[in-house]
């Protein structure tokens, strides 16, 4: 059985032998260039690079790359969805490019991991109206010995690779490999196209000719790159001839535990087997966003609440499994202790950080739990009693099958229970939720509160054309602190008048004459780049997904927030108002810098 440290191991010396230096990982959590919340793929921290910009440590990287991706939490519970994944990776700047890449992607596969290369597949890019067939391709694969029967020619949406939601990103043209399960094909026709399952997606090897630009247009990158992509989690399943995520051996003690604090036994029961995936698998990526270089904690905004809502998730299921939820603090040591301690040790040195972080969330969210647990048993109960009686009355009563949108807010605004929840278990029970009457019954109180609150929040003493301008530079400030000091940088306080605006934000020292240099250059270079704020409405996940931040609590996922963007500097959601352009700002000052109080620094600037 290979391990998953074996792997790694394999992956770095095969492309060091090949002139590849190891650059290793960077934070899990987006520096917010990229218009993401957090880095979703491994290429993802090297696009400057990637778009041009010369690296330290040559043209030649690679490393192996911790991801997260949190868009299908509900599908966690299966044999092969997690949220937290690594991503093998290597990459050419303006250096090699498809002859060299489809070589040693070959060689990895066929001498490294034993692959039989009469098995295995290709799929490259068929080409459409923006963009070439990819026959270069095509052709050096039959020329290392591929056969031609095994080569596909897919369409963008399976053979072209760039980031959603982003714009100015590489994109291209992606070559991935298959390899069958098995040798047993269900019918004449079965290939990589077939939805039985035999064939897998190893990795694939992305070929960075272009740059996205507005309206779905191309152009051409002056340097080509190559960007490689193998997930490790997915290899090592497949390289141990399992068809389960969790008996790797990145789960393997995990599992153990939960089975002998649980007393249950792991693959016997469905809904045991689901509630010890998502445990394990939320409290992993719990340990590695609370434990990184930029570490957050759990809260009801931004990154933060995605961490929450993780850990909030797992509690319930150690309820399920019928064990406390401290056992998420020894399923967490195990990750720290075992798993990951040569990978990322820096989760060894924060251990008790870490663990104390679990501890607050799990005392917080407990007392949440029972009592809205007790009200959500309620209203099915309710339900189920009006639906018998009715049906006594009337044979041909349609039953009631959802919570109502009153009853949902009831639950969220009384007990804090959260919207996602209720859905979750309405389904788990047989029930909907009424997710339209939830956003309704709150409505009048949001309108009601609305212009107060953002006003509030954005620190406007009252709105005018020039505090819409102090306030649009407070976000180009903050964004520029998020780069300077980590994207935990928040912000604590705001005060904007016709003459100034004051900003507060957390930092643990008082800034240099020269970081205060660098945040008055990054405002000004932003607003001389003349860049258009724009502003979109979108649902609160979907925005917070995609990398939006800001002082905003939503009363659900589902609520529509104004998102204020300043291409590839920075995302908020924000109530407003704003400039249309930064290039109306003018001349940004800092005048001064000081203590507002304990960990937390204020600047005073004006717009000249």
């Amino acid at each position: 059985m290979i391990t998953s440290k074996e792997l790694r191991e394999k992956w770095i010396k095969f492309y060091e032998d090949r002139g590849h230096v190891n650059i290793g990982a960077v934070s899990l959590i987006g520096d917010g260039t990229t218009g993401v919340m957090f880095n979703v793929a491994g290429m993802q921290p090297l696009m400057p690079y990637l778009l041009g910009k010369e690296h330290p440590k040559g043209k030649r990287l690679t490393n192996v790359q911790g991801c997260v991706r949190t868009v299908d939490i509900e599908s966690v519970g299966d044999a092969t969805h997690f949220t937290f994944f690594e991503m093998m990776g290597n990459w050419s700047l303006g250096d090699y490019f498809k002859k060299e890449k489809t070589k040693w992607s070959f060689e990895l596969l066929t001498e490294v991991f034993g692959f039989d290369k009469d098995k295995i597949c290709s799929t490259v890019f068929e080409g459409n109206d923006s963009v070439k067939k990819d026959t270069e391709t095509a052709e050096y694969l039959k020329q290392l010995g591929i056969k031609e029967e095994n080569i596909f020619y897919l369409d963008k949406s399976n053979n072209w690779w760039e980031l959603e939601g982003t714009v100015g990103t590489p994109c291209g043209p992606d070559n991935e490999w298959f390899y069958p399960r098995h040798d047993n094909p269900c019918s004449d026709t079965c290939d990589v196209n077939c939805s039985c399952g035999r064939y897998v997606e190893i990795g694939n090897d992305v070929y960075m000719q272009y740059k996205k630009l507005e309206g779905g247009k191309y152009a051409e990158l002056e340097n080509k790159n190559v960007d490689t992509g193998f997930g490790l989690d997915r290899l090592l399943l497949f390289l141990n001839g399992l068809d389960d995520g969790y008996k790797t051996d990145l789960f393997l003690d995990s599992i153990k535990y939960l089975e002998e604090q649980s007393g249950k036994e792991y693959g016997k029961d469905e809904e045991v087997t689901k509630a010890m995936r998502i445990i394990a698998d939320h409290t992993r990526t719990s340990v590695m966003l609370i434990g990184d270089v930029n570490g957050i904690t759990p809260s009801n905004t931004g990154a933060g609440y995605i961490l929450r809502r993780l850990l909030r998730r797992a509690i319930r299921y150690c309820k399920n499994l019928g064990v406390p939820s401290s056992v998420m603090q020894g399923v967490a040591k195990i990750f720290i202790e075992k798993v990951y301690d040569t990978a990322y040790p820096l989760l060894v040195e924060k251990e008790s950080y870490i663990l104390d972080q679990f501890d607050k969330e799990i005392v917080k969210f407990e007392a949440t739990l029972v009592q809205g647990m007790k009200e959500f048993d309620k209203c099915i109960t309710g339900i189920n009693r009006k639906n018998a009686f009715m049906l006594e009355k009337d044979p041909n009563y349609q039953k009631e099958t959802e919570i109502s949108g009153k009853q949902a807010f009831r639950l969220y605004d009384t007990f804090g229970f959260p919207l996602e929840l209720t859905v979750e278990l309405a389904t788990e029970n047989g029930f909907g939720v009424d997710v339209e009457g939830f956003n309704q019954a709150f409505k009048a109180h949001q309108e009601l509160s609305k212009a107060q609150a953002q006003n509030a929040k954005g620190g406007l003493t009252e709105q005018t054309e020039t505090t819409t301008k102090y306030h649009t530079a407070t976000h180009i400030m903050l964004a520029g602190l998020r780069k300077m000091f980590g994207t935990g940088t928040e912000q604590k306080g705001s005060n904007i008048t016709e003459e100034r605006l004051r900003f507060d934000f957390n930092l643990d020292h008082k800034m240099t004459a020269e970081e205060l240099s660098e945040l008055q250059d990054f405002v000004n270079s932003v607003i001389e780049r003349g860049i258009d704020v724009v502003r979109t409405e979108e649902k609160y996940l979907e925005a917070v997904e995609k990398g939006a931040y800001g002082v905003f609590n939503a009363e659900s996922n589902d609520q529509i927030v104004s998102v204020y963007t300043i291409d590839g500097v920075d995302k908020q959601i924000c109530g407003g108002p704003h400039v249309s352009n930064t290039k109306e700002l003018g001349k940004f000052i800092i005048k001064k810098e000081e203590s507002s109080s304990s960990g937390v620094r204020r600047i005073k600037a004006i717009l000249q």
